[in-house]
C-alpha cells in the first residue's frame, strides 16, 4: 500500500478551512441579522461570504492538482505545498475579513501554490505516460 500522509493532512487542513470559513459565514448571519437565503446585506457579512465562498472555488482547483502531483511525483511536494497553501488560505481570509484590500499576498501565495501543483502535476503524468 501507498500512503500520501502529508497529502492526507493538507487535504483534511483544508477541509477544516471549508469548515471555519463556513462558521465564521453562520456567526455573520446571526450578528448582522441576515436571514438565509440572502447572500448580502452587511459589508462584514458579504466579507465573510466572499471568503467562504472564495475557498471552496479554490479548493475546486487546489484539491485534484494537490492529489495528482502526489500520485505523479511524490507526498513530500505535495503535503509541503498544500500545508503552504493551507497557510496561506488561512492569511487571505483573515486579511479579506478585516481589510480586503490586504488580501494580495494570501491570494497570490495560494494561486503560486495551486498554480505549482498543476505543473508539477502535469509533468508527473507526461512522465507516467512517457514510461
Amino acid at each position: 500500500m501507498t500512503a500520501y500522509p502529508l497529502t492526507a493532512l493538507a487535504t483534511l487542513l483544508s477541509v477544516v478551512m471549508l469548515f471555519w470559513t463556513a462558521i465564521k459565514v453562520g456567526q455573520a448571519r446571526g450578528k448582522y441579522d441576515i436571514k438565509a437565503p440572502a447572500t448580502s446585506g452587511h459589508e462584514m457579512f458579504d466579507r465573510a461570504f466572499r471568503v467562504q465562498m472564495n475557498t471552496l472555488e479554490a479548493m475546486a482547483v487546489f484539491l485534484p492538482c494537490l492529489w495528482v502531483y502526489a500520485v505523479t511525483i511524490g507526498d513530500l511536494g505535495a503535503g509541503v505545498t498544500g500545508l503552504v497553501w493551507f497557510l496561506a488560505r488561512a492569511w487571505y481570509a483573515l486579511t479579506y475579513v478585516s481589510n480586503p484590500s490586504k488580501r494580495g499576498p494570501g491570494f497570490a501565495i495560494a494561486m503560486l501554490c495551486s498554480i505549482g501543483l498543476w505543473a508539477g502535476g502535469l509533468w508527473g503524468v507526461v512522465k507516467v505516460l512517457m514510461q
